[in-house]
């Protein structure tokens, strides 16, 4: 609250870049879907041929500073999202503790376009133009950290342009008053996914991928759950292949996050089914002319 406060009466100064910067952020610790937003939201300014990059800290990489994502590299020296989203968008993702500054090398390289800028609204250092919040149906009822997974009260969405409900979250549950509010669904393409499957995933809430493997009509055998970003090691391979023999289990499946933190060890547990997430944004076209509007407003009046 009182970093908030700091900010509010501009104690605290923001930095601004010369291209738009559009977050995307949550309310809670994870597992609100910001990463495949952003990537939705990338695909659909990509249709439009508007060119951006991605904005991202980095979170579990083991480098520092600013650094462009290679998405031939490893989630050791980038993050797993980051790199994630660089290899499905195909567009600059660059990573650094401190956004203005990733901003800044990203402008220097490919000129001031739109920026998205991932898990951004407490990043208040840098200026935005327009601010995506994403809520899920237990943001309303949860505590804050340390008791619960809420990083800000709810009040805190006062501060957002536009509130995404995900995973079925209501309006009335949530201070909308003035908002734009965004519908979301989300689900999962499961394709050729093993008969009696070991899942298993290091996400934030893993309870909700098995959820969506049951509506598809598959269900695992045995599961298998890490902390989220988890980097898998040898003795996890280990494990993994007698879990799938004390279980009989046909093979594995697990999330493109999870793939990504695999690495090299994808091979060894074939047959292994990668299911990629689909988030879909209700009245899309209108959502994205209303953020580039607002976007274009607000640059007028600066």
């Amino acid at each position: 609250r009182a970093r908030n406060a700091l900010y509010d009466r501009a104690i605290w100064r923001t930095r601004r870049l010369h291209g738009a910067v559009v977050s995307v952020g949550n309310l809670s610790a994870g597992g609100s879907g910001k990463t495949p937003f952003v990537m939705l939201l990338g695909e659909l300014l990509k249709a439009r041929a508007i060119k951006f990059d991605v904005l991202s800290r980095g979170f579990g990489r083991r480098s520092k500073g600013v650094r462009l994502v290679d998405p031939a590299g490893l989630p050791q020296e980038f993050g797993d999202e980051p790199l994630l989203i660089a290899r499905k968008l195909q567009v600059p993702v660059i990573v650094g503790e401190d956004r203005c500054e990733a901003g800044r090398f990203a402008e220097g390289k490919f000129g001031p376009q739109l920026h998205l800028l991932d898990d951004g609204f407490q990043h208040r250092a840098l200026a935005r133009d327009f601010d995506i919040v994403l809520v899920t149906p237990q943001d309303a009822t949860d505590n804050l950290l340390p008791a619960g997974r809420l990083r800000e009260p709810l009040h805190s969405l006062r501060r957002a342009d536009a509130v995404v409900l995900a995973s079925g979250a209501s309006a009335e549950s949530f201070p909308l008053e003035g908002k734009i509010v965004w519908r979301v669904r989300r689900g999962i393409v499961a394709k050729d996914v093993p008969l009696r499957p070991v899942v298993f995933c290091g996400i934030a809430r893993p309870q909700n991928f098995v959820l969506q493997l049951r509506t598809a009509n598959i269900e695992p055998v045995a599961e298998a759950f890490y902390r989220d970003h988890h980097a898998y090691c040898e003795k996890d391979i280990r494990e993994l292949l007698k879990l799938k023999r004390r279980s009989e289990a046909g093979g594995f499946v697990t999330t493109e996050k999870d793939a990504v933190n695999l690495g090299g060890f994808l091979s060894a547990l074939e047959p292994l089914a990668v299911v990629p997430v689909k988030m879909e944004l209700s009245d899309a076209d209108n959502a994205v002319d209303t953020m580039l509007h607002k976007i274009s407003d607000r640059k007028r009046e600066a």
